[in-house]
């Protein structure tokens, strides 16, 4: 894959920031997002990619992460939709305030990043886009309301962009990863070496992406091999 320009939400951490690191060893110029000034110093020192303090549930700061991305990589050939929130109840019991945050994060910031982000691919006649959905927004499960619920929402999402942006050269993935070991949604300790990790995970992205421009996968989810095993 020649090298391209990536901006890559919620990359100080987890999958993205694993993500960064592959695509900035693979030669690509990188621009990524987070909320929390350690990581995102870290991961930018780490990789030479440059790190960017945004919130993309904020309309104002994705503005902002467009502009810096024009400023420094001239456009953007990538985008990588990962940043997400959690947030699990039971029915009965749901707080109705914090689903629609958990949507303003994994929905509506998503949209409306890739709404800014989508006329300048078009102008290129080229792109990808990448969306992190789950395995949760493939099946129901306890306590899933709200999360999975969003990402069903972001695979149904996936699927229209798909239709549009098709007759632009512009490639729309849907990843939907199992149970992945981060500290994401504040857990800890999850350290089982036969469950998946965020490098599995960003490995996927890449090969979706090396594929040639004439092909793609409209989606694909990773399952770890055998989780049960706990040696």
């Amino acid at each position: 894959m020649e090298p391209k320009r990536f901006l890559i939400t919620g990359g100080s951490q987890g999958i993205g920031a694993a993500l960064v690191r592959l695509a900035r060893a693979a030669g690509h110029t990188v621009v990524f997002t987070g909320r929390h000034d350690e990581t995102l110093t870290q991961v930018a020192t780490e990789t030479g990619a440059f790190g960017l303090k945004a919130d993309s549930g904020i309309d104002t700061e994705n503005e902002m992460t467009v502009d810096v991305c024009r400023q420094r990589m001239g456009g953007i050939d990538v985008l990588v939709n990962n940043a997400a929130s959690w947030y699990d109840a039971a029915i009965g019991e749901l707080d109705l305030g914090a689903m629609r945050r958990l949507f303003d994060s994994n929905v509506f910031g998503m949209v409306d990043l890739t709404n800014r982000v989508v006329p300048l691919m078009k102008a290129q006649e080229r792109g990808d886009i990448v969306n992190l959905s789950s395995t949760s927004g493939t099946k129901g499960r306890k306590l899933g309301t709200a999360y999975a619920a969003s990402k069903w929402a972001v695979r149904g999402i996936t699927q229209c962009w798909q239709a549009e942006l098709r007759p632009h050269s512009i490639r729309v993935v849907s990843i939907c990863p199992s149970e992945v070991q981060t500290r994401w949604g504040g857990r800890e300790g999850r350290d089982n070496p036969n469950k998946l990790y965020a490098v599995d995970i960003a490995e996927t992205v890449m090969a979706a992406l090396a594929m040639h421009p004439r092909a793609f996968w409209p989606e694909l989810s990773v399952f770890a091999t055998n989780p049960w095993n706990e040696e």
